[in-house]
Parts: C-alpha cells; structure tokens; sequence
C-alpha cells in the first residue's frame, strides 16, 4: 500500500496467544465455515488465486489456509499466485480479463480498482452468497459498503457486494520502546506533546519517524494521518464516496499539507527518504533505525520475530481537547472473476478465508482478523498484537473509523501520489498542493 458507528461490527474480537509460527497440521478447534458447504465438485479442478500477502508471516497464513480447504475439499487444487500490491493493481485488471485468468483475486477497493473491475463487468456480484452463507453475522453493513458498487461502477458504498475482506486495519503509531525508555520518553495524548516528541527525538541525533517515500502510497497514509485529526467524519466520508459536493481545497488540508512538508523540512524523516521504499523503510525500523513509523496494524506481525527491539503501537493523537479520526477499515478484500467457470467453489473459498479459522491463524500472527475468533480461544493483549487491537476498539467504538482518502476518484491515487511528491520535493506549496488535488475530484465530480 482504510464512518458511522455501524461501520465495523466485529463481534467481541478474541485474540489468540501470539505463537512463532503457524502449524503445519489443523489444530483442534472448530473449522466449521460460515455456511453450509457446497457439495463435493464432481471431478478435479484447479482454482487460480491472485493475493498480495507476500510477506513471511502473511503467506504462511494464507499456505496453512490452503492447505486445509484442499482437505476439506477433495479433488480441487489451490494455485496460488502472490503479488506486491503495486504489481497487482497494474496486471490485476487485466488478467480477470482473460479466460484464464484468476478464478478469485484480492481486488483494492475504491474506485480506480474495484470500480473500474465493477464498470468493466469483470467482477461476480456476491450478493447471493452473501445471503447463502450468511456473512451479514460477519461484517456489518457499513463495512460491506466499503467493497460495495452499482453495477455501473459509478457509486461506490451502494449496490451490490462484491468481495469479502479477511483483515482488519488501522493506521497509528509504532515506536520503539527501547529508544523511548532510553530517552525518558512517553507516550503522546495530544498532537501538540507529539510535535514536541519529534523535535526532542531529532535534538537527540535520532530519526523521529522512519520513512521512504518511493513507492508513493504510503505518503498518502502519511499525510492523511494528519488530515484525519484536522477533518470531521462526515468530511470524509462525504469526500470518499462523492457525495455532497465537498472541495479538497480547504483550510484543514492545506494545514495538513503545511504540517507534512514542515517535517520533511525540519528533518524528521530517514535520510534520503525520497529514494527509500516502504518495505526498505521498515527493515531499518525493524533494525532499530528510528524511534517512530507511521503505517498499518498489518506491520506488527513483522516487528514479532527477527528482532532484537522491542515495540508498541499508538494512535496518532489529537489536538488538545477536539476528537479524533484516525485511517481504519478493512484489508484488500477477494473477489471472483465474473466469467469463472467454478463460481460456487470460488464463492466457498471466499468463505474460508473469512471464518473463523482464519481469524486465529491471523491473530496467531499477531494480525487483526475482520472476523471474530472461535469460541475458546485465549486472549493475551499484552503485546503489541494487543495495542493494535486497542487502537482499532477505540476508533470503532468511538465512531471515529476514517477512510483511504485514494478510493475518492479513479485517478486520486495517481494524483495525490504526484502531488505529495512535489509538495515534499519543494516544487509545490501546501496551497497549491490541495488546488492540483482538487481539479482532480473536481473534475470527478463533474462527471458523476
């Protein structure tokens, strides 16, 4: 690389003890999919699977998963095929296209990916097997509108279902506590106490924030963690579905903006930021290389093992005394190539891959399921997997879930790439910056 109370009903969210690595072999509890199975297919089959979940601690998740749905499934065979979201956003489209392509695929939500697959008419609409398995128990309305389009592709949040998302998500804080207990530094509760933690960390010759700027969408999570503190709910939802004719060029986004470029010029991020990628980034926080990064709870399970640090998440915090809203939602969600020839099983395979089971190998990885876990399972929340869940309860709880500013416009992610760019390289101002972004969404919403 994301509104309502109602956005996110995770039934109570159990975690299950953090373990190193995941089982080869099912383990005891209950593997029961949300709804019934469908029967048997009555010869072999292969279904091809495109996912994004690439990393170590990902994959292995995903393999174990696989793994088990073959079992329960005699004669169908998982090919799986991983890709880096960058690689999959370019050829993703494409390949659910062809007759050959992708039986089921992770689809990015928003409009420039789910929306253009939508509009393309390449998507299974999952309306019936949403019914069929019951997910309305799983996720509740508000977080189905996020992988929800009009047949047209033209509104998103309406019509019909058209993926499935495993993962939960927030944007916050990871720090490490080492450097922090080193330094006699605490935890931030306002957003004044955090500007002030970064000019202490950077006068003590440490880098306050980790961060690479090279591959371009994680910028974007930077500068709306900021927005998000700046703006109300409303805003922005009514900026992500289009609705109500909001501007992007307001004063809350061009201080935002301000705020951003003020720490790239104050020297806050990792040297040579501009030519760092994201996940070159995280290794040298994950090495001990920066007191703070800003990204995804779906980052934790990495800073688990190979590590000799040791590290916490936060949210980042508000403005003294206002509310907060803070990036959240639901992970890159499956869906299913509309011309399978094999939609029921790829309809059950989207099924396992939000039921239970797959809660507890997510959690075991110290990544928060968007499903609750089996009954049973343990809980231990003194960890870092326990302060992400944290974070998520108090947004979800609070009302305060925001979005992926990117899904706005099929082209928004391109231009608030570029932008941003420009805005740290010092070729544009913050003012300047939320007009180039606005003539984007402007133009948008002129077309709708």
């Amino acid at each position: 690389m994301k509104r309502i109370r109602n956005f996110f009903l995770i039934t109570t969210i159990f975690l299950l003890t953090l373990t190193s690595c995941i089982p080869d072999t099912p383990t005891e509890v209950s593997q029961e999919p949300v709804g019934e199975v469908p029967a048997e297919p009555a010869e072999d089959l292969t279904l091809l699977v495109w996912d994004q979940f690439y990393r170590p601690e990902e994959s292995a998740v995903i393999d174990q998963l696989n793994r088990e749905f073959e079992n329960d499934h005699p004669g169908v065979t998982i090919e799986r095929e991983t890709k880096i979201l960058e690689d999959l956003k370019l050829t993703v489209k494409l390949a659910l296209a062809e007759a050959d392509g992708p039986d089921v695929a992770q689809v990015n939500q928003g409009r420039s990916d789910m929306g253009a697959m939508v509009e393309a008419d390449l998507l299974l609409p999952l309306n019936e097997y949403q019914t069929q398995y019951n997910w309305a128990n799983v996720f509740g309305t508000s977080v189905a509108s996020r992988n929800s389009f009009t047949p047209d592709g033209k509104t998103f949040g309406q019509g019909n279902l058209y993926g499935v998302s495993p993962t939960a998500e927030v944007v916050g804080v990871f720090y490490n506590k080492g450097i922090f207990a080193e330094n006699g530094w605490s935890v931030p509760t306002t957003f004044e106490d955090f500007e002030q933690l970064l000019a202490d960390i950077k006068a003590a010759g440490i880098t306050p924030i980790a961060f690479g700027s090279l591959d371009g969408w994680n910028a974007i999570h930077e500068f709306s963690a900021i927005q998000h503190l700046l703006v109300s709910l409303d805003y922005i939802n009514n900026l992500t579905y289009g609705v109500n004719n909001v501007s992007f060029d307001t004063p809350e986004n061009i201080e935002a903006a301000r705020i951003f470029y003020d720490w790239a010029q104050a020297g806050y991020f990792t040297d040579g930021y501009s030519g760092i990628g994201y996940d070159d980034s995280n290794n040298q926080f994950k090495a001990g290389e920066g007191a703070m990064t800003i990204t995804g709870s779906w980052f934790a399970p990495e800073l688990l093992t190979g590590t000799d640090q040791d590290f916490g998440f936060f949210l980042l915090p508000g403005f003294s005394g206002q509310a907060t809203v803070a990036i959240g939602g639901v992970g890159i969600p499956y869906s299913i190539r509309k011309t399978t020839e094999h939609p029921d099983i790829a309809a059950e395979y989207l099924n396992w891959m939000i039921s239970p089971r797959a809660a507890e190998l997510w959690a075991g990885i110290g990544m928060l399921p968007a499903m609750s876990l089996p009954e049973g399972s343990d809980v231990d929340t003194d960890n870092l997997f326990g302060e992400t869940l944290f974070a998520w309860d108090t947004i979800n709880t609070n009302n305060a879930v925001g979005h992926y500013i990117d899904w706005a416009t099929p082209t928004f992610y391109d231009t608030l790439v570029a932008e941003l760019q420009k805005l740290l390289g010092s070729v544009s101002t913050p003012a300047e910056f939320t007009v180039a972004v606005e003539a984007d969404y402007a133009q948008f919403l002129q077309g709708q």
